[in-house]
């Protein structure tokens, strides 16, 4: 399962955004033959941070569920990816989500 988030969205909302995309995902494909072969199997999810041109390329795939903040004025700000055995290509080009800020040698 991808879940691709805008680069343009706090970190306070890529999460919460995050957690629902993981679960709309699921809600919306449960039925399918991958998803059940997804849950007895990898249960892999990849966390994608992207530009606007980039989810906007993204919404063009097939069998996606596109989520909105309703704190941002419905502001489209993730999608989720029913998951599969081919990916499009251009999933191989995206970044992972990673914090930017390093993390304080005490908290680790």
């Amino acid at each position: 399962m991808y879940i691709l988030v805008r680069d343009d969205l706090p970190l306070g909302f890529a999460m919460v955004a995050v957690a629902h995309a993981s679960l709309a995902g699921y809600l919306r494909f449960q039925d399918t033959p991958e998803v059940k072969a997804w849950l007895a199997g990898p249960f892999f999810k990849t966390v994608c941070r992207v530009n606007a041109k980039e989810f906007e390329n993204a919404k063009l795939v097939e069998d996606h569920v596109v989520l909105t903040e309703s704190a941002l004025d419905n502001c489209e700000v993730a999608i989720v990816f029913k998951p599969r055995e081919e990916w499009p290509k251009m999933f191989r080009f995206l970044k992972l989500y990673k914090e930017m800020k390093e993390v304080p040698a005490a908290a680790v």
